[in-house]
């Protein structure tokens, strides 16, 4: 008798032909793939106390709003940091956005194409980790080059709806508290300052993007369903067993069902990335990205994440790279209206007639 590296019991024939691992028993491991993860970020504090209704006059309300208005009209209090370079390695920060629908928009040429209205809502930068302290928090850090990350948060929400641990990310930086935070894996020569704001101006037309999100919850579903099972004939004999998956055994000497077989469970609620699309359209006035496709994760109004595509016949170049580390917005004038130069603009007149000489 011999054990394996886990531990397990293992029968051998060392008189057969084939060798000593020809009748070696199979190893029962755990059947179940997990894909979800519930575990928090290092970075986000525990509750450690509730929330308890305050009764305020109406008085007290509006001086209340009044003070949060003029504590939090100017968010960055420190001044802007040096801004690095962009060279063929640089990794820009992503933004959050929201999924607002589906738009049709046509080429120059007449090709009709899906896509989808991505709104970034009130991204600010919250907090920035450097190469040092990421490597000591986190295990899968990259240690080859090291990499930084930043804190970004959208939607600010009303800082009296809020626990005091969850308050303390926002009080160094003196913004609003956020709805949604989000980590970005940045190089250290990207870095921005706490209270940077971020727009939709930080791509341009033309752009390569990924977009990640989370695929809607469609909670316990059928294989048919899930996995587009053709299912069995409605006649000639078959009993209810009109829908179902068939045989998921596996004979031999494994006698068991293999890890990943497709079987009715959980569907959707998973972290789904789509790579290298394309915008065509911004507007700087609402924020407003069109994206390529009418497939991005998630329903109408979830929150997705937009990171430069790392796709290798999409990367940038000097030429071509998008502001770095971002565009500042407030620094300098921009057009409300931005469109990619194969996009057709229906503003613009479609014919034009020469003068006859």
């Amino acid at each position: 008798m011999q054990y394996n590296r886990l531990g397990h019991l293992t029968r051998q024939d060392t008189s057969s032909s084939l060798g000593p691992l020809a009748f070696a028993t199979q190893i029962r491991n755990m059947s179940r793939v997990k894909r979800r993860h519930s575990q928090p970020p290092f970075w986000l504090p525990k509750t450690t106390r509730t929330m308890y209704p305050e009764e305020l006059t109406p008085e007290n309300e509006s001086y209340v709003s009044e003070v949060i208005a003029d504590q939090y009209s100017s968010p960055l209090k420190s001044d802007p940091w040096e801004r690095g370079a962009w060279h063929e390695k640089s990794i820009r920060c992503g933004v959050i956005a929201r999924k607002i629908g589906i738009y049709p928009m046509w080429t120059k040429n007449g090709t009709r194409l899906l896509t989808t209205l991505l709104q970034v809502t009130d991204n600010h930068v919250i907090k920035y980790i450097p190469p040092e302290d990421l490597m000591e928090t986190e295990k899968k850090a990259n240690r080859l080059r090291p990499t930084a990350a930043l804190i970004v948060g959208a939607d600010a929400a009303d800082p009296r709806m809020v626990t005091k641990e969850f308050f303390s990310l926002f009080s160094e930086t003196g913004i609003l508290p956020k709805k949604k935070l989000s980590k970005f894996l940045i190089t250290p020569n990207a870095k921005l300052a706490p209270g940077t704001p971020l727009y939709a101006s930080h791509f341009r037309p033309g752009n390569y993007v990924d977009v990640a999100g989370v695929t809607i919850d469609r909670g316990f579903q059928g294989v048919m369903k899930r996995w587009g099972f053709k299912g069995m004939p409605a006649s000639h004999g078959v009993t209810k067993s009109h829908r179902r998956g068939g045989t998921i055994g596996s004979g031999g000497e494994k006698a068991r069902v293999l890890p990943g077989q497709k079987m009715p469970g959980h569907m959707g609620r998973e972290r789904r990335i789509l790579k290298g699309l394309k915008v065509w359209r911004i507007n700087t006035h609402y924020n407003v990205l069109w994206v390529s496709g009418p497939a991005i994760p998630g329903s109408t109004g979830s929150y997705v994440y937009i990171y430069d595509s790392f796709l290798p016949t999409r990367k940038y170049t000097a030429e071509n790279h998008p502001p770095f580390p971002t565009l500042f917005q407030d620094e300098q004038e921009i057009d409300e209206e931005l469109y990619d130069p194969d996009l057709h603009v229906f503003s613009e007149p479609a014919i034009s007639f020469a003068d006859e000489k």
